[in-house]
Formats: C-alpha cells, sequence, structure tokens
C-alpha cells in the first residue's frame, strides 16, 4: 500500500511538473493583423473565449482566417471593443496541451493594439480604432466613422451624334 501511495504522488508530481512546462513555454510568438470577425465566449465547463481573425494581404485576396483563444478577461474586453476594427494581436502558441479546456486553440492571444486607419483603395478608407484619432483626409476636415465609398468623377457628356444623312 505504501508503494501505491508514492507511485500515486509521483505520478502527480510529474503531471504537475507537465502542465507547469506545457502552459509556460512557448514554441512560437508573434502578431498577426487584420479584424476580428467572430468573438465568443463558449464552452461547457471550461469557458474561454474564442475569436477569429481575417487576415486580408491585398484588397480583393483571398481572406485567410486566424483562429485564436484568449484566457485574460482584460485582454477579451479589449478585443470586444475593438470590433470591426483593424488590430494587431500578440499572441503565443502552445503545443501538448491535451484538452481542450485550456482553449479550442493552440494560439493564445495575451495582448491587442488597435492600428490606425487605412487605406484600402483609393477613395475607400477605413476608420481608425477607436481611441486613435483619425487622420484628416486630404480637403477634408475629418473621416467620418463609417467606411466610406466616394464616387469616382462624373465623366463629361458626350457630344451628340450626328444625324444620318438624309434619304432623297
Amino acid at each position: 500500500m505504501k508503494g501505491f501511495v508514492i507511485g500515486v504522488a509521483v505520478l502527480l508530481a510529474l503531471l504537475a511538473g507537465y502542465f507547469a512546462i506545457v502552459l509556460n513555454w512557448n514554441y512560437s510568438s508573434g502578431e498577426r493583423a487584420g479584424w476580428v470577425q467572430q468573438f465568443s465566449n463558449r464552452g461547457w465547463v471550461c469557458k474561454t473565449w474564442e475569436g477569429e481573425l481575417a487576415l486580408v494581404s491585398l484588397p480583393g485576396s483571398t481572406v485567410e482566417k486566424f483562429h485564436f483563444t484568449v484566457r485574460d478577461d482584460a485582454v477579451a474586453a479589449k478585443i470586444n471593443q475593438a470590433m470591426g476594427h483593424r488590430v494587431t494581436l500578440h499572441y503565443e502558441q502552445k503545443v501538448g496541451l491535451p484538452t481542450s479546456c485550456f482553449g479550442e486553440t493552440r494560439f493564445f492571444v495575451d495582448g491587442v493594439t488597435a492600428m490606425a486607419e487605412l487605406p484600402l483603395a483609393p477613395g475607400i478608407v477605413v476608420p481608425a480604432a477607436p481611441g486613435q484619432p483619425a487622420p484628416a483626409a486630404p480637403g477634408a476636415s475629418a473621416v467620418p466613422a463609417t467606411p466610406v465609398v466616394q464616387p469616382a468623377p462624373a465623366a463629361t457628356p458626350a457630344a451628340p451624334a450626328a444625324s444620318a444623312a438624309s434619304k432623297p
């Protein structure tokens, strides 16, 4: 019986050591920029914030999605505040977590930075993120709070077509 108790204690100590290493060691870390298009608090027993960041490299290109997990409620509140605006998310990739109780993805976001406005194309502007001043557009006093599509300049009217020659 004494050997069994020692074996269980050693097993629990090894398991605790494994979790301490896996939770504090990062396989990789980095940043991704884009627009948070989905963010929710999910889970049956272990609630975590799960989100989806739309990464767009060039206007008109296919959207790549970055799925991420947030465990800190303060970071989740900042992301909720910046929904619909361009952000940069700092993440750490964890490898070896045995269950989804820690999060549904391997990418754990621990920081968020709201980005300034981004011109997508001539005449199309994405507004500045909350808390950042919007730079003035050339010839305008301020940028509206919603994306704006400016109409193309009107073409000059064409000269009337010459009338057909009269028939004899």
